[in-house]
């Protein structure tokens, strides 16, 4: 397969994945959203294992990596799903956190154009040492913002299903037709080496047949 075809596309198309899934998966560590983490750690390792897979021209590798595209646009969705409050899920949750902690996206304080205020709450008791923090002047909504990653995620995932389909059949095509010209037939070998042995039999019967022995004769 040549340099511009299904292969090397699917190579960029992991490349590409494996560096949106570092990036992402950088956001993800800095807001503690454990449940991203996990996905995304098992998403860089199988996104590997296709990138791995289609240089060296293994199908079966290709063949996870495309099992895995359709389970990450489903997390994907879910993910939209959460931040639009679709069927009852609610941003403001700790399901993504494990109810470990009630930490949101990073985004929610660090988007652009957002501003972080902290405001003392000395004046409710029992909340002295705490401080409420409020941010105003995003340009744009944090919720937003992780949507349109996964949306991303999505694109390249579907992208990278079709390729990894097209990519497996013709590895596939290729391997039936090196076997069907004898790549991997033993048979040649044996026919090779069963040559000097006919001759030898062929020799042999003329030798004792009885048209051998009136030639013999005739020499005599």
């Amino acid at each position: 397969m040549g340099c511009c075809t299904g292969r090397c596309t699917l190579i960029f198309l992991c490349t590409l994945q494996l560096l949106a899934a570092l990036e992402r998966q950088v956001f993800d560590f800095l807001g503690y959203q454990w449940a991203p983490i996990l996905a995304n750690f098992l998403h860089i390792i199988i996104v590997i294992l296709g990138l791995f897979g289609t240089i060296q021209y293994r199908p079966r590798y290709i063949v996870v990596y495309a099992i895995w595209t359709a389970i990450w646009v489903t997390w994907n969705i879910f993910i939209i799903c959460f931040y639009l409050e679709v069927g009852g899920l609610s941003k403001d949750s700790e399901l993504l956190t494990f109810n470990i902690s009630r930490h949101q996206s990073w985004w929610s304080e660090n988007g652009p154009g957002c501003v972080r205020k902290e405001a003392s709450m000395s004046g409710i008791a029992g909340l002295d040492s705490h401080s409420y923090v409020s941010v105003i002047g995003c340009a744009l909504e944090y919720r937003y913002i992780e949507v349109m990653h996964s949306s991303f995620q999505i694109l390249i995932a579907l992208v990278g299903f079709v390729y990894a389909c097209y990519v497996v059949s013709v590895f596939t095509e290729e391997e039936d037709s090196f076997d069907f010209i004898g790549g991997f037939d033993p048979f040649p070998l044996y026919h090779v080496n069963e040559k000097p042995t006919n001759l030898l039999f062929k020799q042999t019967y003329l030798l004792i047949s009885p048209a051998g022995f009136s030639g013999m004769e005739g020499m005599n």
